[in-house]
């Protein structure tokens, strides 16, 4: 991925700024790296188990579920030259969300329900990909809604799925085939994998629009 090394074992992204939450900052050959953790990002980890998403760096982006922007923060570091519509319900979250957007032009904060996708169609543009993280029962219905309202034809998504958001009671891997089954009805589906051992009982879901 764009602007992202491996240092002493760990993703980091190359970046102008400074720490957002708490992560190392480490200059090397006089530019920036962000250490990006994966026990607290999902996409991190993602990278650190050897997957690989391609971005050019100008893209416009969906983000569902940014909460503080630890993941974002990291991800406006790739998307450099494109824009990142942020989208987080809960209002404790937003405050942190709005310092980040404070301090980068590419992060629009959206202080909106993502399964309301509606409600922020008259701010939101057509987007590349959508990223989501959001911690619902109805991860798959919201991905939908948001798809068919902004993702274009051959847009790209990101899903990352909880198993105990969705139904604690049954076993990880019947919910995750459920919702993989869902998805392809509507989605070409790329590749899928578990986010073991940096997060328990989630795995990805990388796909396109059809």
């Amino acid at each position: 991925m764009r602007n992202v090394r491996i240092i002493n074992g760990i993703p980091a992204t190359k970046s102008r700024y400074g720490s957002h939450y708490g992560e190392r900052v480490i200059e090397i050959g006089g530019e920036k790296y962000r250490e990006w953790i994966p026990w607290r990002s999902k996409l991190s980890a993602l990278i650190l188990k050897g997957h690989e998403i391609e971005f050019r760096g100008d893209e416009r982006v969906l983000y569902l579920g940014a909460s503080t922007g630890t993941t974002l923060s990291h991800l406006a570091d790739v998307i450099d030259e494109g824009v990142i519509y942020a989208v987080e319900y809960s209002a404790k979250p937003f405050i942190k969300l709005l310092e980040l957007a404070k301090e980068r032009e590419n992060v629009i904060p959206l202080l909106y329900d993502a399964s309301k996708p509606w409600l922020y169609s008259g701010i939101v543009e057509k987007v590349d990909f959508i990223y989501q993280d959001v911690a619902q029962r109805n991860q798959v219905g919201i991905l939908k809604a948001n798809a068919d309202f902004f993702l274009k034809n051959d847009g790209s998504f990101l899903l990352m799925v909880k198993a105990k958001s969705i139904d604690s009671t049954a076993e990880p891997k019947e919910v995750f085939d459920a919702v993989v089954e869902k998805i392809s009805r509507d989605f070409s589906i790329l590749e899928t994998g578990s986010l073991e051992p940096y997060h328990k009982d989630h795995i990805f879901i990388l796909g396109v629009k059809i």
